[in-house]
C-alpha cells in the first residue's frame, strides 16, 4: 500500500515537471540523442555546403545521356553512357564521356574525368578571337566571334561547351554531323586550335599593334 502511494506522488511530480516545461529523464535521454543527432546531421550539411562551395564557381552542363547495350550469353546488358562538359567560365573547359550501370554513377565518372582534363582556350571580350572550324570524325563546328549583345547562337551540345567556357557572345554552324559527341568533341578541337593576337604575333616575329592594324 505504502509502495502505490509513493507511486502515485511520484508520478504527480513527474507531471508537473511536465506542465511546468521540464523534462522527464527519458524525454532528456532523448533529447541528448536528437542533440547528437542534430549535430550529426549538421556537419554532414556543413561537408555537404563545403563541397557546393568548393565547386561553385564550376559550371557543370550534361549534354546527352544513352543507353548502350552489350549482347554477351543468355540475353543484352544494358548500361548508361554520359557526355557532359565542365569549366570555370574563365576559360577552362574540359568534356567526357563516362558509361556505368546507372544514370547517376555514369554522370559523376564523366564529370570527374573532365574536371581532371580541362584545356583553356583563348576568350577576348567574352567572344573568341578568331574565326575558327572544329573537326572530329563526320562532325564540323564554324564558330566565329560576335559582338557584345550577341549571345550564343548555338544549338545544344555547342552551347553547353561553349557557356561553360564563358563565352557570352558567338555565332556558330554545325555543318556535319548531328551526333552529340562528335559535334561536342569538334567544338573542343576549335577551341583549342584558338590563338592570340600576341602569340600569333609571336610565331610571326612581329608586334600585336601591327597584326591588329592589318586585321582593322
Amino acid at each position: 500500500m505504502a509502495d502505490n502511494e509513493e507511486k502515485q506522488e511520484t508520478e504527480a511530480e513527474a507531471a508537473k515537471t511536465t506542465s511546468a516545461g521540464g523534462e522527464s529523464p527519458a524525454q532528456s535521454a532523448g533529447g541528448r540523442g536528437g542533440g547528437k543527432g542534430g549535430r550529426g546531421r549538421g556537419k554532414g550539411g556543413k561537408k555537404r555546403d563545403d563541397r557546393r562551395g568548393r565547386d561553385s564557381d564550376m559550371v557543370e552542363n550534361v549534354i546527352f545521356i544513352n543507353r548502350v547495350s552489350k549482347v554477351v550469353k543468355g540475353g543484352r546488358r544494358f548500361s548508361f553512357s554520359a557526355l557532359v562538359a565542365v569549366g570555370d567560365q574563365k576559360g577552362n573547359i574540359g568534356v567526357s564521356l563516362a558509361k556505368a550501370n546507372e544514370v547517376a554513377e555514369a554522370i559523376r565518372k564523366a564529370f570527374e574525368r573532365a574536371k581532371s582534363n580541362m584545356v583553356k582556350v583563348p576568350i577576348e571580350n567574352g567572344t573568341l578571337p578568331h574565326d575558327i572550324v572544329g573537326e572530329w570524325g563526320a562532325g564540323r563546328v564554324l564558330m566565329r566571334p560576335a559582338a557584345p549583345g550577341t549571345g550564343v547562337i548555338a544549338g545544344g551540345p555547342v552551347r553547353a561547351v561553349l557557356e561553360a567556357a564563358g563565352v557570352t557572345d558567338v555565332l556558330t554552324k554545325s555543318l556535319g554531323t548531328n551526333n552529340p559527341i562528335n559535334v561536342v568533341r569538334a567544338t573542343m578541337n576549335g577551341l583549342e586550335e584558338l590563338v592570340t593576337a600576341e602569340q600569333a604575333a609571336e610565331e610571326r616575329g612581329v608586334s600585336a599593334e601591327t597584326l591588329r592594324t592589318h586585321r582593322g
